[in-house]
């Protein structure tokens, strides 16, 4: 139990350091329904951990009654995870989490599987999962990455990635992320638009060399230095790669 206070202490350094509505520790404490859900958790997966499975399973789900947030109490939280907004979060039995972890509203980690075994994901450390997004069956999503808001996640992600779309389209960083939990979602990849946009490029290009249409393209001198079009590859097993799309 004393373990359980301190990690309640970390998670309020947590809410700071995430969130700039925070104002008081007063006011995380009475109002912050991710922190009330965590303080739960705590406490039902030690009741788990002591094979007391059904007073577990009651705490949790009078957590989940008053805070919208469902954690199975099986689930295993690393240190300073923190649930922003929290409406609607399930976190399933067999699910993983690392350190650093911040997930928002709307998020999903479950399970596809009707085995007893694993079944729900593993996030690594120092991810964030936007409003929204599912992460489906035991796969695993690496160190430093960030899935995008609705995404939906049925493959494991290799560290340094971005996630968008649906089915999920994983984008490997072109450069390494800067120190801290990255929380910009504004810089969420066009992975399909940038390619469609690369290939009129491309096309454009050929046409001009064949003479194509030649009453609406002008024809190219051999003199004429042609512009490069962008070059979008294609993504090499299931990966796009971040040099593609400046990220």
């Amino acid at each position: 139990m004393n373990s359980i206070l301190r990690q309640s202490k970390h998670q309020l350094d947590t809410v700071f350091q995430r969130d700039p509505a925070a104002r008081s520790r007063l006011e995380v404490l009475l109002t912050y329904a991710g922190v009330h859900a965590l303080a739960g958790h705590r406490i039902s997966h030690w009741l788990w951990e002591h094979r007391l499975k059904l007073l577990a399973r009651i705490n949790a789900q009078l957590v989940r009654f008053f805070t919208g947030i469902e954690i199975h109490p099986g689930a295993k939280i690393g240190k300073r995870f923190f649930i922003d907004h929290g409406m609607g979060v399930v976190i399933g039995e067999t699910a993983e989490i690392g350190d650093d972890v911040t997930i928002y509203h709307g998020v999903t980690l479950g399970g596809v599987s009707l085995e007893k075994g694993k079944r729900h994901p593993t996030i690594g450390n120092e991810v964030v999962i936007g409003a929204g997004a599912k992460v489906l069956g035991a796969i695993t999503v690496g160190n430093n990455s960030r899935i995008g808001a609705n995404a939906v996640v049925i493959k494991s992600v290799p560290a340094n990635s971005v996630v968008i779309g649906v089915p999920g389209q994983v984008v490997v960083r072109s450069h390494p992320l800067a120190a801290g939990v990255d929380l910009e979602h504004d810089r969420l990849p066009d992975t399909l638009g940038d390619a469609v946009i690369s290939l009129l490029n491309r096309l454009d290009t050929v046409e001009k060399i064949l003479h194509v249409h030649p009453g609406e393209v002008p024809a190219t001198n051999k003199d004429e230095e042609l512009n490069e079009p962008t070059l979008i590859h294609s993504p090499d097993h299931g990966l796009w790669h971040g040099e593609d799309f400046q990220i």
